[in-house]
């Protein structure tokens, strides 16, 4: 039986560059938003892992994470996520195991199944798509360096790390809700194939959770990507960077730094590209504080959700620093 508790508000950070700003700024802006959402009550605040991608300086989550959690105070600080299948389990236990040990309590492990997206990335990295495949072995591996049960490597133990306990969570891609509920750890699932869909994911995921000592109970964090500014239309100028420079990644092949709204309104665009772009837009919940509300409400309701993570970018920070502000108010935090 699933025990009732308040819906949580969080943030994912994936740390995208802006036109004419330096990975550097961005680092900054990124601590900056965290400080800002442990303020404005939020739960956690993750950041992501992204290779060789112009428009993003999100490359190391965990020492990320890391400025993040000496930044604030409060907050839970992790990672939405680390790409498993890039790194040894044995590297990644030590990390989140000096991450827990500095910040005792606040750290999140967040964990993804997807690799470098091109093969001069994957080459680069030195893995092949198909390690993907290896995932529930790699996640047996490094849940039981922290558990001391781990038997892929006898004698070998993760210092710090072993009897530390920071919260780890699966995102789903395809069968991630299965390794989720074997393992007995937190589900992060985005709404990208539809509402239907997605529960559908998620109730399978509930009947087949097994108790570890992670969790007790199924715990469902829904990703999904939220603008509220004083307009529809501001709300919109929030989410057309992002969601122009995603769709000339698929047209182009290439993540750019974010641009202006204004810019992207006046670009030519193919029809391809004008389709991600109208696509990316109807996935979205943005709006004024009356619009967004009642989407927000239909979205807990339809996935049964314990926690919402909002990771929007923008080309202007600050507009989106407002639209965190809006949210929390909305959400009573």
């Amino acid at each position: 039986m699933r025990t009732p508790q308040p819906l949580r508000l969080s943030l994912l950070d994936r740390a995208v560059i802006a036109e004419g700003e330096t990975p550097a700024e961005t680092l900054r802006d990124v601590v900056a938003n965290a400080k800002q959402a442990e303020d404005l009550g939020f739960h956690r605040c993750w950041v992501a892992e992204h290779h060789s991608v112009p428009g993003i300086a999100g490359s190391a989550p965990t020492v990320l994470a890391a400025a993040v959690a000496a930044a604030t105070s409060r907050i839970r600080v992790g990672t939405g996520g680390v790409m498993l299948p890039n790194h040894r389990p044995l590297v990644v236990a030590e990390q989140f195991g000096v991450l827990e040990s500095l910040f005792e309590g606040r750290i999140d492990m967040g964990l993804g199944r997807t690799l470098g997206f091109v093969p001069a990335v994957r080459a680069a990295l030195g893995h092949d798509l198909d390690e993907a495949d290896d995932f529930d072995a790699l996640l047996t591996e490094l849940l039981g360096y922290f558990t001391g049960e781990q038997t892929s490597h006898p004698g070998v133990h993760a210092r710090p790390g072993e009897g530390l306990r920071p919260e780890p969570f699966v995102l789903a891609v395809g069968s991630g809700g299965e390794y989720a509920a074997r393992h007995g750890v937190g589900l992060v699932i985005a709404p990208s194939k539809g509402l239907t869909a997605t529960r559908a994911k998620i109730d399978d995921y509930r009947r087949d959770f097994r108790p570890s000592a992670w969790r007790s109970e199924p715990y469902v964090v829904v990703a999904q990507t939220v603008a509220v500014a004083e307009t529809r239309e501001a709300a919109e100028d929030l989410l057309l960077p992002e969601h122009w420079s995603t769709a000339l990644s698929r047209t182009r092949g290439e993540f750019r730094p974010l641009l202006p709204p204004a810019a992207i309104r006046a670009a030519a665009k193919t029809s391809r590209e004008s389709k991600y772009l109208e696509q990316a837009l109807a996935g979205a919940v943005y709006g004024t504080a009356d619009e967004v509300a009642p989407r927000l409400t239909e979205l807990v309701e339809a996935t049964g959700a314990d926690e919402l993570l909002v990771g929007t970018s923008s080309y202007d920070r600050k507009a989106l620093f407002d639209s965190h502000r809006r949210l929390a108010e909305l959400a009573n935090l």
